[in-house]
């Protein structure tokens, strides 16, 4: 049996690690079709979608590193526990609710 994350108890890291897998996988997707689409596409709008979808890559891949790490889960700034809900929708977030709008 899988160990659940921080006060989480329905999402283990099973459960994370296919989040995070399925998340990385969908915008490799999206890569390929900005690809494929290339020839036909507006360039500076192809340049910005693919910045953004790697770094986005880049967030799930530090995400599966703290999942290995131990502090998967917690908020990068106040420490408390990220909602469930909140990893559920966006498994790579880094930050709760609250500090992510004071990031950004």
């Amino acid at each position: 049996m899988t160990a659940d994350l921080g006060r989480a108890p329905n999402l283990t890291k099973h459960d994370a690690r296919q989040r995070l897998e399925h998340e990385r996988n969908c915008r490799l997707a999206q890569l390929r079709a900005i690809e494929e689409s290339a020839p036909h596409a507006d360039k500076d709008l192809q340049e910005a979608q693919t910045a953004a979808i790697e770094r986005v890559l880049k967030e799930i891949d530090a995400a599966r590193e703290r999942l290995a790490d131990g502090p998967y889960g917690t908020c990068k700034s106040c420490r408390s526990f990220i909602p469930v809900e909140r990893l559920e929708i966006l498994p790579y977030v880094r930050f709760c609710v609250g500090c992510q709008q004071r990031v950004s």
